[in-house]
């Protein structure tokens, strides 16, 4: 309708109707638009009054719900400047003088099972826990269940802000894993070959949930530690750091009784972390692309010089070893490694998976990886 049209149409529309009852109607329009706008400017003062009285930030008290005043009286006071928070990556670092940089530290730990001497070991670290932050992610079944009521039972005690004598981790995360995840946890069901495949693609999806949830801005190393390692040097995290390399494993052994002569003795756990052979690499040439070698079975020979018997009693703790697999039961990374893109393939990245997936993809990326040979931490026996 043009212009002229519409002129047209109100003069007549004019003219036809009752001056009176125009009037009428109009009266009655204003008075219905003041009564929804009132009843919900009322509504919406009122459902904000109640959401500031349950906000944790503190507002200035100086409000005026009346006023049109377009000022800064809702701004929370305690949020940065504009609600936008600027962090300079390049001003981090990982040195290997970690404690004395005050560099932050986080410690990731999937865990299906809760062992006491795990958390009693962790608390013995001595590197300050205000520079330390914890995560967990635990699988939804009923283990799942009862690691995480004994996990938040622990973490209340250290964590209870009415006891001053206890210093308290900086952050702790906990998480549940929402993909599959075996049911079983028995030593033999999870070292099963047959089952290999799918338990470390769950896995490696379960560690990649945790490192991306977790790591910050502040995180300059992720130490890995997994949930079934009881015994470490109190020194753990200055040890590791120290090396300053970008991946860097400690060699995991198990404490047991032997039967025959009666003694405690010590055994190699952790077969993951190893240097490549011409074996190993003849035997991925021969695989299809969804094929993966798992190290340390019987079935699958191939001949790498794996970091667990390179253990000398009598050798320095500080040795070091150049390693292209990694396991995951004591392994510390600098942080830019993961922001880098350095994760856990759970699909065969070049016939590895997971933790050992990790170390390849580490070095294509340019990384060394490294391990320390006569440094032993020790994995539960069960």
């Amino acid at each position: 309708m043009s212009l002229a049209q519409t002129k047209r149409f109100l003069q007549r529309f004019l003219l036809r109707s009752n001056p009176f009852k125009l009037f009428i109607t109009f009266i009655l329009i204003l008075f219905l638009y003041y009564l929804i706008s009132g009843s919900n400017s009322s509504e919406n003062n009122s459902i904000i009054i109640q959401n500031r009285k349950k906000s944790s930030y503190n507002y200035k008290p100086s409000l005026n719900l009346d006023s049109n005043d377009n000022s800064n009286n809702w701004k929370p006071k305690n949020l940065p400047a504009d609600h936008i928070s600027h962090y300079n990556l390049n001003k981090l670092k990982s040195t290997p003088n970690a404690l004395l940089n005050n560099e932050k530290v986080l410690i990731l730990s999937p865990m299906a099972n809760f062992h006491q001497q795990y958390w009693d070991n962790l608390l013995k670290l001595s590197y300050p826990r205000e520079l330390i932050e914890l995560g967990f992610i635990l699988p939804r079944t009923n283990d799942g269940d009862i690691a995480l009521k004994l996990l938040e039972i622990e973490i209340k005690k250290i964590q209870d802000p009415k006891n001053k004598n206890i210093s308290k981790f900086s952050k702790i995360t906990i998480l549940r894993q929402d993909n599959e995840s075996p049911e079983s946890q028995l030593e033999k069901d999870r070292h099963a070959l047959k089952t290999q495949k799918e338990r470390r693609s769950q896995m490696a999806t379960a560690r990649n949930s945790l490192l991306f949830s977790t790591i910050g801005p502040f995180t300059s190393w992720i130490l890995w530690l997994d949930s079934d390692i009881i015994e470490t040097p109190n020194t753990l995290i200055q040890d590791l750091t120290a090396h300053d390399k970008p991946v860097i494993a400690a060699n995991c052994y198990q404490r047991y009784y032997d039967e025959d002569e009666k003694i405690e003795k010590i055994r190699p756990y952790d077969f993951n972390n190893w240097a490549e052979s011409d074996e190993g690499l003849r035997l991925a040439s021969t695989m299809s692309d969804d094929e993966i070698i798992v190290e340390g079975y019987q079935e699958i020979a191939t001949y790498r010089p794996l970091m667990a018997h390179f253990y000398d009693s009598n050798g320095n703790i500080f040795d070091e070893m150049s390693l292209d697999g990694v396991g995951g039961t004591c392994l510390l990374v600098k942080a830019d490694v993961h922001r880098d893109g350095a994760m856990f393939p759970n699909f065969p990245f070049y016939h590895l998976i997971e933790t050992e997936g990790f170390a390849k993809m580490c070095k294509r990326l340019g990384y060394e990886v490294f391990g320390l040979p006569n440094y032993l931490v020790y994995h539960y026996n069960e």
